[in-house]
């Protein structure tokens, strides 16, 4: 969407929804990615205000947002969430690898001064920010993607097989980095032999922040035969809630009846995360078995009222 067709009154109603505390998350999520979509420096800077919100769940989004919209005017206020230590390892996790898609070298002494953080969330994803914008300003690039995200690292550009990718992706010996590579590797294959070893890769490794980025993937790719790894993710109390989250949200986008029922059952789950992703996860699944024209949907809704 392009900011031209939007008025600065409608942007305006858009970002009154995604500040509104007193409004459903839900809501305040299809408006937030309403803003990522309109894209452009004034939806940026809302965004950045909403940061100022209580909610987790809500600050980790609007930092991925951020990533994805590629917008530098987005640096300062992403460095500054990276570096509060009153805010949750979750969010400032996001904000990192946010400042990592963003691919400017002039941010790599911030980054680097979290490679050896008491937290291993963090450190993992300073270090793979790294390597990413490292990657990115050699004048390497991966092979094109069917999916439009910005990763926060590229598919290999060799042709992999599947077992071989799936070899990398599940030994611990490998650089993180590479076990990301060959992750998206095998995204961008959708089989369900690729699906078949990413789920694997929710129970492989003692990293949460590996785990949770196979949930994210399995996510993106919303294809049934991942539903029963997701819902057993989901269902495994013992793991870290970043993990749990990814797959509630995951099974969220998958067209599959299954999901609501799976997701339902953890709308009074005991982490609040979890609990506020299951709703949210409903929501999106509703736009996916609805066969709606699109999730983020907030200015469509204004310009119709």
């Amino acid at each position: 969407m392009e900011p031209g067709t939007v008025t600065e009154a409608e942007l305006q109603k858009v970002g009154k929804i995604l500040l509104n505390s007193n409004a459903s998350l839900a809501e305040r999520f299809r408006a937030l990615f309403t803003l990522m979509s309109i894209n452009g420096p004034d939806a940026v800077n809302i965004i950045c205000e909403t940061f100022k919100d209580p909610s987790e769940l809500l600050k980790h989004e609007l930092a991925f947002c951020l990533g994805q919209m590629q917008d530098l005017t987005a640096l300062p206020k992403l460095g500054e969430v990276l570096e509060d230590t009153n805010e949750a390892i979750i969010v400032r996790h996001e904000a990192g690898e946010a400042i990592g898609a963003l691919g400017q070298m002039d941010s790599l002494p911030l980054l680097n001064k979290y490679l050896d953080h008491e937290s291993k969330v963090l450190r993992q994803t300073c270090e793979l920010a790294v390597m990413r914008i490292k990657h990115v300003n050699s004048e390497k690039s991966g092979p094109d993607s069917p999916f439009t995200s910005v990763d926060p690292a590229p598919a290999f550009n060799q042709n992999k097989t599947c077992k071989e990718l799936a070899d990398i992706l599940l030994d611990s010996e490998r650089t993180l980095f590479d076990r990301y590579r060959a992750m998206f590797s095998l995204r961008n294959l959708s089989t369900p032999e690729s699906i078949d070893a990413l789920v694997k890769g929710l129970d492989c490794d003692d990293s949460a922040l590996f785990r949770h980025e196979v949930a994210y993937v399995l996510g993106q790719m919303a294809d049934t035969h991942a539903v029963e790894g997701l819902s057993q993710k989901l269902r495994d109390m013992s793991d870290d809630p970043m993990v749990r989250h990814e797959a509630a949200e995951a099974l969220g986008a998958v067209d599959d009846p299954r999901c609501k029922e799976i997701l339902a059952k953890h709308l009074t789950d005991t982490d609040l995360m979890v609990k506020q992703s299951c709703e949210i996860a409903l929501d999106m699944n509703e736009s996916e078995t609805e066969h709606q024209f699109q999730y983020a949907d907030t200015l469509q809704k204004i310009r119709n009222s």
